[in-house]
């Protein structure tokens, strides 16, 4: 599997059957030993004039199994059902190993509006933690199951929670008449939205840093070209398309610069862009390949893939110019670096021996760990807070999604059962936060 020819060149063969529109299922994989016992009881829905469309606890509770940090008892095991702490006995949860309890209930509030209310409860304080109560439109009912996960995970840990976010990723449909889609999801995989269809391949999804835009490379005129897409207009511009390759664009974390690859000048080589005025800084210059480039989190250097040393290998190079550092000694295989949000830690793809697996690599120490064990994984994607990567990985003849805890213990799977998904990429968070 060549990655990095992939990236360049641009096409890549997705498998034999597609669904497009499908929503992507979750199935865990892997569990956490010593997760945090917890519960949450369905809410109570009662005298609501319509039926909701989405079960808001078991929600919040697969949101919270695939963190990878608690682990959520079966409702059949609960010793009643409360939906406000006053009718909560905390002996009783006690007695079965909990040590947080989350109970609530869905009221009628208006036309076409509801009232969601919810109690975090520490079972052996036998006290409150949270508690609110939103005003909800129907159609926002899933996200404020996210919210609600968001709260509860940043109050146990300290961390703020990214369930109420979004990923991106390329689907395909290829056949006598090939479909390839961008599209946009929660990080749970439902709300699948399409942002563009092509007859031709689509890549390199890359959010801008506010989340109201996704840079991506288009075959439309049968040659890739780089484009960006306003989520909420629907309207796109073209941002390169010189002759050879324009590949592997990426937002600055200011969002005014797009760092990407373009052989104008003959080898692949990176170069940065000011979005508003499309001048183009030339920052590497050397007869290797040079590609995927990713900025560091203080805007201040790129890190990206290079050959120049013989094999494909991680190197970091300042924006103000300078040489370039190699950063990747360990195997003779690292390519597509993602940066967590603090700076800290490199997601990457480690290929040895016919395999490619996902690993984080600390920047500090240099220290690099294996989080996936299967023998076709790529594309790592951090989540907004740095605590899962998003990758994509093959089964059979078609592409699956899947997300793994930072430390590699938790691990589970988003696949549309139908089709075959690459290229993911995790969305910031959203502007607005209640």
């Amino acid at each position: 599997m060549k990655l990095m020819l992939k990236t360049l060149l641009g096409f890549i063969l997705f498998g034999l059957s597609w669904q497009i529109n499908a929503a992507i299922s979750i199935e865990i994989t892997e569990g956490v030993e010593g997760a945090i016992p917890m519960s949450v009881v369905k809410f109570e829905t009662r005298n609501l004039p319509v039926r909701l469309k989405a079960d808001i606890s078991s929600i919040i509770t697969n949101n919270l199994n695939r963190s990878g940090v608690f682990k959520v008892l079966g409702n059949d095991k609960y010793p009643s059902t409360p939906h406000y702490s006053k009718d909560v006995n905390y002996a009783k949860w006690r007695a079965i190993g909990q040590e947080y309890l989350v109970v609530g209930r869905v009221l009628s509030k208006t036309a076409g509006e509801l009232d969601v209310q919810f109690q975090l409860l520490d079972v052996l304080k036998k006290k409150q933690l949270l508690g609110y109560s939103f005003p909800v439109k129907l159609r926002n009912v899933r996200a404020t199951a996210h919210e609600i996960s968001d709260l509860i995970y940043q109050k146990i840990t300290g961390i703020r929670g990214a369930f109420n976010t979004r990923i991106a990723y390329i689907s395909a449909k290829i056949g006598k008449t090939s479909k390839y889609v961008l599209q946009v999801a929660d990080t749970d995989g439902f709300n699948p939205q399409t942002v563009l269809e092509s007859d031709e391949p689509l890549m390199s999804p890359s959010w801008s840093p506010d989340g109201s835009s996704l840079a991506y490379v288009s075959f439309e005129n049968k040659r890739p070209e780089i484009f960006i897409q306003h989520l909420a207009s629907a309207r796109r511009s073209k941002v390169t398309g010189f002759k050879g390759i324009n590949g592997a664009p990426n937002w600055s974390p200011d969002g005014k610069k797009l760092a990407l690859v373009l052989s104008k000048d003959k080898s692949p080589d990176i170069y940065i862009m000011n979005v508003s005025t499309k001048k183009l800084t030339r920052l590497t210059k050397h007869r290797s390949i040079d590609t995927e480039p990713v900025w560091t989190d203080d805007g201040a250097s790129l890190i990206f893939t290079s050959d120049r040393s013989g094999t494909p290998q991680l190197y970091e190079m300042r924006v103000s110019g300078g040489k370039p550092k190699r950063i990747t000694f360990e195997g003779r295989y690292n390519t597509a670096a993602d940066i967590s949000p603090d700076g800290k830690n490199i997601a990457m793809v480690y290929g040895g021996g016919g395999s490619y697996k996902i690993a984080q690599l600390e920047r500090e120490s240099g220290n690099i760990t294996l989080l996936t064990s299967d023998n076709l994984d790529e594309s790592p994607s951090f989540s907004p807070n740095g605590r899962m990567v998003l990758y994509a990985s093959t089964q059979g003849n078609k592409g699956v999604l899947y997300m793994v805890s930072l430390d590699g213990q938790s691990r589970h799977k988003l696949s549309d059962q139908a089709g075959d998904i690459r290229e993911p990429v995790w969305g910031p968070y959203k502007k607005n936060r209640r």
